[in-house]
């Protein structure tokens, strides 16, 4: 019985990778097997620099870290092996007198930087494999692709012996290639995985990583250059920039994953208190985010309607006497109000989130709320609102049931009422990720 539920549990987390993540993990796969297979025939190139690389790189993939939006990165890793890929040559103690640039030139070859940078991967992900903490394939698939790119790009170039300033300009075009392709490959990833338009989650790729890019890519170089310059001994130096880097990254990741899980903790009170249904503001907060990605929200907007739809109830809590099953969808239209505008008034009281308590004071108005200022044109609250507002009244009158009929007839329901209540195209959003989670 036991064999047969590891089998089942080993089925569903291979079925959780998507088409796209199984082409690069084959690609990048297919890549080692090559690389390592040319590498074992034609022997190790001068081993003592590809070991100091390679200890590099996996230091870099044991203090790997995870950004916002579930973003696996390891940036010492990638800057020690992007720059291994564009290392012209090792110092110049014992250089020959026609030696290019007065150095030992760098022998390695382009495979040969690939099945290095896999085994340091590989040696510095045993030890969060030791404590549970399985590495993403797909993430190290990403990155050793990219190194790839750099290495495949860059180091036949190294054969034509151009010169200094014409390499540096080569090194510059690689790297900003290689950013592009492993923001590319991001974006059409997490398009398919969490079904986004990828248009905007290249926007969000973009947004997210390009920092960190830079970063990287600044560090690679200045490693590359410096090796070949001083030698081996400035790796120690010149990795400290990335180091501050990741330790700034990882200090703003944790202090945002703080922040959720507090606002998370909070979205709670209404549930402990009575006020609403267990786990009602998780699931309106699930169906919002859903349903912000179906109409192209980027990952800011996201974030923010994440938090408005985690606490969209806690005005409720000023309540003398509970809705019966905290359903607001079933109040008057006045106490709708006034229940958004206390919620609203407690989440101004945090001083940051003004624009999280602007969307929660609204999502109670209706879908045609009144005129703008001249009087001629319809206004409606916020996309982040009149989400919120279809979300709630869903699982107000669905709750934890996974009745497919009860939620069909609810969504007739809100359709009905899109004439003046609700967004008819943000219900039909609702609708769309309603039958994804409930088809057979």
């Amino acid at each position: 019985m036991g064999t047969a539920r590891a089998r089942a549990r080993e089925r569903a987390a291979w079925q959780t990778i998507d088409s796209g993540q199984l082409l690069l993990i084959a690609t990048a796969g297919l890549l080692v097997v090559i690389a390592v297979t040319q590498v074992a025939a034609s022997g190790v190139r001068q081993p003592d620099v590809a070991l100091v690389f390679g200890v590099l790189i996996s230091l870099g993939e044991l203090f790997r870290m995870v950004m916002p939006g579930n973003r696996e990165v390891a940036p010492i890793a990638s800057a020690g092996a992007i720059g291994y890929a564009l290392l012209i040559g090792v110092g110049p103690e014992g250089a020959a007198p026609d030696a290019p640039l007065g150095v030992v030139p760098a022998e390695h070859s382009a495979l040969q930087v690939v099945a290095v940078t896999a085994a340091g991967m590989l040696i510095g992900s045993l030890p969060h494999a030791a404590v549970g903490r399985t590495p993403r394939p797909d993430a190290m698939a990403r990155r050793l692709f990219t190194v790839a790119v750099v290495a495949l790009a860059f180091r036949p170039f190294l054969a034509l012996e151009a010169p200094w300033l014409l390499m540096l300009a080569v090194m510059c075009g690689v790297v900003v290639a290689s950013c592009f392709t492993d923001v590319l490959i991001a974006a059409m990833i997490r398009a398919e995985a969490v079904r986004a338009r990828f248009g905007i989650a290249l926007r969000d790729e973009i947004n997210a990583k390009i920092a960190l890019c830079v970063a990287t890519s600044a560090t690679a170089m200045l490693i590359a250059v410096a090796t070949t310059a001083m030698g081996e001994a400035a790796l120690l130096i010149f990795t400290v920039p990335i180091l501050v880097t990741q330790f700034a990254f990882r200090r703003y990741a944790g202090i945002r994953a703080t922040y959720l899980q507090t606002i998370r903790a909070l979205s709670r009170v209404t549930e402990v208190g009575g006020y609403v249904e267990a786990g009602h503001s998780r699931r309106v907060s699930r169906l919002a985010v859903a349903m912000g990605r179906e109409l192209g929200m980027a990952e800011a907007e996201l974030l923010e309607l994440e938090y408005a739809a985690l606490m969209h109830d806690i005005g409720q809590l000023s309540l003398g006497d509970p809705i019966p099953g905290g359903a607001t969808v079933l109040a008057s239209p006045t106490e709708q109000r006034r229940i958004a505008e206390l919620g609203a008034e407690v989440i101004k009281e945090t001083g940051v989130l003004d624009r999280v308590a602007h969307i929660v004071e609204l999502s109670s108005h209706p879908y045609r709320a009144g005129r703008d200022t001249a009087g001629e044109r319809p206004v409606s609250p916020p996309l982040a609102a009149r989400i919120i507002k279809a979300a709630n009244a869903y699982d107000d009158l669905v709750g934890a049931s996974s009745d497919r009929d009860r939620g069909a007839a609810v969504l007739e329901r809100l359709r009905l009422d899109s004439a003046a209540e609700y967004d008819p195209t943000v219900v039909e959003a609702l609708s769309r990720v309603v039958d994804r989670r409930t088809r057979p």
